[in-house]
């Protein structure tokens, strides 16, 4: 594969990472502000919203989505880079429309979508008018096999009728979530497991679709955004609202985790750089012992570590991304697996060692490591454990001696 980016690539990225300096980073404090001295955490942030009318006026808006004409026409390899720029601030996805879970969520209308489901959904969130939700987890089963999912989608007659009880469910609490994403059972007696599994689109405001709670990360809320136990009891939808048709849920759902892993390795790799960034700038300025940390071995020795290990998974997630574009993203799923399982541990070690560096201030609200660092732990679940992933890149491994 080539390494070197496209020039179109290079300008998008002079042109994402100016909008950063300029609009972004000074405007973290003011974030925070907003957030916390809101009478409602759940409610947008001023802020984010100011700043989406400029990234869509700058024509940084929608920079994902590769084949198709909806996005900026980006390759995943020519999208790697911009999107690590924008995972170096957690809300900054937002700011330009390629914010999980929509970014994932919008893939599969793109795929999936009927014209008519397009219409209702996929444009208004193209737009950023609306949100959307995920909802595939449930609390009472191992739901890293996916195949335990008990939630049922039955039909009858003109409609579906929806039963099941989902958890982390992230983005329900937006008040902007307006749809949801929900995989349930339509066949649970189908000798074939993959085949029992459908998904299907749900309105917020149908009834039945009740909000139970909204679940904490290490005792962060994550508003606005949040993650929710969703309780569906006889949602009653239209037929229209099935994708792609009854047994395919799986096959969805392959197609969307597979960019959805790999957009939030990206962004992983801009945390980690962001966290080594700290790393050396705090290790620069206190004095222990006699003096600077930054001349202590051990602190040489992990910033020269951190940074090995950055450029390791980066390289890893363009390969990802290489054969996304070339092979597809079933050919590709060793890489997807592989860089799933090491970049979120990539950079738990890197925060880790910021946060070491940072000595009590680590660990508290006036530095974003340990939020950094709780995101992080996150992503080892989400899309799918490591045990998961590594048991599958097992069997390919030894399918290779067969």
């Amino acid at each position: 594969m080539q390494f070197e980016f496209s020039d179109r690539t290079k300008q998008l990225m002079e042109r994402l990472q100016r909008f950063m300096d300029d609009h972004v980073y000074p405007n973290e404090a003011v974030y925070s502000q907003q957030l916390d001295g809101a009478k409602d955490r759940w409610q947008p942030v001023p802020i984010v919203e100011e700043l989406k009318t400029r990234a869509k006026a700058d024509g940084l808006w929608n920079l994902f989505l590769p084949e198709s004409e909806l996005g900026a026409g980006l390759t995943n390899l020519e999208y790697a880079p911009l999107c690590e720029i924008m995972g170096r601030v957690p809300w900054a996805p937002e700011v330009f429309n390629c914010s999980a879970p929509d970014t994932g969520n919008m893939e599969v209308l793109v795929r999936y979508g009927t014209p008519a489901q397009k219409r209702q959904w996929l444009e208004p969130l193209l737009e950023g008018k609306i949100r959307s939700c995920f909802a595939m987890t449930e609390p009472a089963v191992a739901s890293s096999d996916a195949t335990n999912i008990e939630s049922r989608i039955e039909r009858d007659g003109e409609h579906y009728v929806i039963n099941g009880r989902k958890w982390w469910s992230s983005g329900a609490p937006d008040p902007r979530c307006k749809i949801f994403i929900f995989m349930g059972k339509t066949d649970p007696n189908n000798p074939s497991r993959y085949k029992q599994q459908s998904m299907i689109l749900v309105p917020r405001d149908t009834p039945g679709v009740k909000m139970e709670k909204i679940l904490k990360v290490f005792g962060y809320d994550d508003a606005p955004h949040g993650h929710a136990q969703m309780l569906f009891e006889n949602v009653r939808v239209a037929k229209e609202n099935m994708l792609l048709g009854e047994g395919r849920g799986f096959e969805i759902a392959q197609g969307r985790l597979g960019p959805g892993r790999i957009h939030h390795c990206m962004r992983q790799i801009g945390v980690a750089e962001r966290a080594l960034e700290f790393m050396c700038k705090r290790a620069k300025s206190r004095v222990a012992f006699g003096k600077p940390v930054s001349e202590q071995t051990v602190t040489l020795e992990r910033i020269a570590e951190a940074r090995i290990r950055i450029e390791q998974a980066r390289l890893l997630v363009l390969k990802a991304a290489y054969m996304m574009d070339t092979v597809g993203n079933k050919a590709a799923r060793k890489e997807i697996a592989m860089i799933k399982v090491a970049v979120p541990n990539m950079t738990l070690q890197v925060v880790d060692w910021a946060m070491q560096v940072h000595g009590g201030g680590g660990v508290s609200q006036e530095f974003p490591l340990a939020f950094w660092w709780a995101h992080s732990r996150t992503l080892r679940f989400a899309d799918g454990p490591d045990e998961v992933h590594r048991n599958q890149l097992g069997r390919m491994e030894l399918q290779r001696w067969n």
